[in-house]
């Protein structure tokens, strides 16, 4: 080692190895001997396919039972590194096994393995899986392969492998959004071995679903695998929940291990689903009713379906340089026709009329209100939505050294085109022969299902055809320098141009005080970075700093109702600092890091329904998680997220019964405590039994903070018989019936939907 890197080694081990000094002591750091095979537990290089990796093997006394909960590889070939201790940012990978034992079919399910992860429920534009990550929304920043994937449609997990979640801003990595961090879905992939492996699942809801994944190769160097899926029956303890689903996923993989790869992939996906759209709140909660309560009619529904195809090719020049070209096609059509209990009130005894309730932790008139004097308004819900992406992205990777230093570079250019539409209805109806305001179905009593179909007397009326169109190209790179063994540098740059074009049918004339947007174009540029440093005295610990930003512009979601305005983008900067440990011969991963995430300019409402770029919020927070074998036969998976969010400057115009003052309130659905923990054990490679707890601490469910949903803690259990050819599995869901609300959205008030009761789940599973 030359003079000048034992100086810089000496001064980075003086700032940074206090921390893991008592580890170290056990791991003396020194630079491994390049004429040395790697020990079974170091880190691997990545697969040169992209294919997500499964954990390194080790050596253990004893035997495996099970899959292992724990993996340290990533598939986004642009993170820099695909093992995990290489990367200046926290990641959280929920990977089939995890799923399985947990079984988790939706990709709701599988998030709730992240504390800092909570959902939103369904709204009248924002229709599937609208998730909250570290305190910020990321509806589209939902990825499929490392592409983006930001159709409104709910997703299931029967052709997943894994659920990669990476926190922080990263538009640097892929582009705009990315607030709160990313969620990719890593699909299954075809492998060299024949397998074929048949489910089927039952649940005392009445709830009957299989899945089926097939494996074959053929020829020399190739694969095809299917995956494929279908349920049907009531999907939770509500009422109004039933589902017809079912799903196709073919791919095909051509020369494996050699030099030129393709892989070609589809999803074919269709639902049919009644979705609940929860309660109205009363007196600052969410209205108490029994959980089952639902106020929609039994004809509505939620229909979706989804193409998604994707194109991979990657080559490799030599062992030094790479290059992958990914394409991907996708679009979701949603046909809703749902109705939603948007507001409490009483009936008017002379009249019949439906008088509705004020609202707020103040508005106590009714606070002492019997449930059976109490009515609901519903509304209709009623739209049908197109989303088409169209996505390639081309990107070169190159190790090269210079001088005494190590580069892994990684360049690359993004083109996509977007386009929406959005064709929305009404059904306007009565409440006690009374007409009700445009919207309005009819009113039904607060405190349980009344069923039945939509009133003939209530038509669908067409409403507001709204359209939108984008373009977007960005041009980056990344490089992670090895400046000594132990010190990695990492850096990146990224340039985005954004142009997306909304129309709305209503107000085409532009009329003066109207804020639906009739035309509106808008271009945006920005530049995003990235950097960090790694110090890692050992493989087995890694102690990172990072920075990165990120931007929203305000067309993203290709809706406008912002008048004649174009708004800045959103401007997001976050800061990182963190450690990871592999422990008990990387059998075992546990890590932490502080965090803090600034979004400036800010889209806030004013009083008038338009929007400034004024706002400011802030989330502050700290994360920790465990994954892995503590010994052979027990396992374990858990986390916890600290977030204080701040809305620093919010709505300040209450003019004319405006919104009210928002600043220094904590953002909607941001919990301050979340936590989960998911274990099991393995008897005589037989017998499993296990469970775990999922905690959501208290949130509100509006920015102006009127509407608090209280804590819970959800407790689930899991038993499994277990042989070569099969296994059965018995998975309880909420075994204590704790009443609990899983999904908030802030319309009407702040709508807070009931999560399922006490359910019982069996699984079988068959491989060929």
């Amino acid at each position: 080692m030359s003079k000048r890197n034992k100086k810089i080694q000496a001064a980075v081990a003086g700032m940074l190895m206090a921390p893991g000094a008592a580890f170290a002591q056990q791991q003396p750091a020194q630079a491994p001997d390049p004429t040395t095979p790697p020990p079974p537990t170091e880190n691997k290089p990545a697969d040169p396919t992209g294919a997500p990796a499964t954990m390194q093997q080790v050596t253990v006394t004893g035997t495996r039972p099970s899959e292992d909960f724990y993996t340290n590889k990533g598939s986004i070939n642009r993170m820099g590194a695909a093992n995990l201790m290489d990367v200046p940012q926290s990641v959280v990978v929920i990977n089939k096994a995890l799923m399985n034992s947990q079984a988790a079919t939706t990709l709701t399910d599988a998030l709730r393995n992240v504390p800092g992860v909570t959902i939103g429920s369904a709204e009248g534009g924002t229709i599937g899986n609208n998730i909250n990550l570290n305190g910020f929304s990321a509806r589209t920043d939902i990825y499929l392969d490392g592409m983006r994937d930001r159709g409104q449609y709910y997703r299931d997990t029967f052709a997943l492998e894994q659920v990669e979640v990476l926190m922080g801003p990263s538009s640097m990595l892929f582009g705009r959004g990315s607030t709160g961090g990313v969620i990719n879905q890593v699909m299954k992939k075809p492998f060299e071995k024949a397998a074929t492996e048949l489910s089927l699942q039952a649940t005392t809801n009445g709830l009957v679903r299989t899945t089926a994944d097939v494996n074959t190769p053929f020829g020399e160097n190739n694969a095809a695998r299917v995956n494929m899926m279908f349920q049907a029956g009531k999907a939770t303890t509500l009422d109004q929940s039933n589902v017809l689903d079912f799903g196709f996923a073919p791919s095909v993989r051509l020369g494996m291990g050699q030099p030129t790869m393709l892989t070609l992939s589809a999803l074919l996906q269709h639902r049919k689903d009644q979705v609940s759209y929860g309660v109205p709140p009363l007196n600052g909660y969410p209205l108490n009713v029994p959980r089952n309560t639902a106020y929609g009619f039994s004809d509505d529904y939620t229909e979706q379906d989804t193409v998604a195809l994707n194109s991979t090719l990657d080559h490799n020049f030599n062992s030094g340089l790479s290059l992958r070209n990914q394409t991907e096609f996708l679009w979701v059509n949603t046909a809703v026709r749902e109705t939603s209990g948007a507001f409490t009130g009483t009936l008017n005894p002379r009249t019949g009329a439906f008088v509705q309730t004020a609202n707020g932790p103040n508005a106590t008139p009714y606070s002492a209100a019997p449930l059976n004097s109490l009515y609901i308004r519903q509304i209709s819900r009623d739209r049908n939505i197109n989303d088409i992406t169209l996505e390639n992205q081309t990107e070169i990777t190159a190790k090269f050294d210079t001088y005494s230093m190590n580069h892994l570079l990684l360049a690359g250019v993004d083109l996509n085109y977007e386009s929406y539409t959005n064709k929305v209805s009404t059904r306007n109806g009565s409440c006690n022969g009374v007409p009700m305001v445009a919207g309005s179905v009819g009113c039904v009593p607060a405190g349980f299902t009344t069923g039945g179909g939509t009133p003939a007397t209530s038509p669908q009326i067409p409403g507001n055809y709204a359209w939108a169109q984008a373009w977007g190209a960005g041009i980056y790179f990344n490089d992670t320098i090895t400046v000594v063994p132990q010190l990695k540098l990492v850096g990146g740059l990224r340039w985005d141009v954004y142009s997306a074009q909304v129309g709305n049918s209503l107000n085409y004339a532009n009329t003066a005080g109207n804020t639906t947007t009739p035309w509106l174009q808008q271009v945006d540029y920005f530049t995003s970075v990235r950097g960090g440093a790694i110090y890692e005295p050992t493989p087995e610990q890694s102690y990172y700093i990072s920075y990165s930003t990120s931007f929203n512009p305000s067309l993203q979601e290709l809706t406008s109702t912002t008048g004649s305005q174009t708004l800045p983008p959103e401007s997001n900067a976050g800061y990182e600092a963190g450690a990871k440990y592999q422990l008990l011969n990387g059998n075992l991963g546990v890590n932490g890091a502080i965090f803090q995430i600034t979004k400036t300019n800010a889209r806030t409402a004013n009083a008038d329904g338009t929007f400034s770029p004024q706002g400011t919020v802030r989330v502050q927070g700290a994360r920790a998680g465990i994954a892995g074998r503590i010994t052979p036969e027990w396992q374990v998976f858990g986390g916890y997220a600290y977030l204080n969010g701040r809305i620093i400057n919010g709505i300040t115009n209450t003019a004319n019964g405006g919104l009210g003052t928002t600043t220094g309130n904590v953002p909607l659905n941001v919990p301050k405590d979340s936590a989960n923990i998911w274990t099991t054990y393995t008897f005589n490679q037989t017998w499993e039994v296990g469970g775990g707890v999922f905690y959501v601490g208290q949130r509100y469910a509006n920015n102006q903070n009127t509407v608090q949903v209280p804590a819970y803690a959800r407790v689930d259990l899991t038993a499994a018989y277990i042989q070569p050819k099969y296994d059965i599995r018995l998975n309880i869901f909420n075994l204590f019936d704790t009443m609990y609300y899983d999904s908030l959205m802030a319309s009407d008030g702040g709508r807070a939907v009931a999560g399922t009761g006490l359910t019982g789940l069996i699984t079988l599973n068959y491989r060929l």
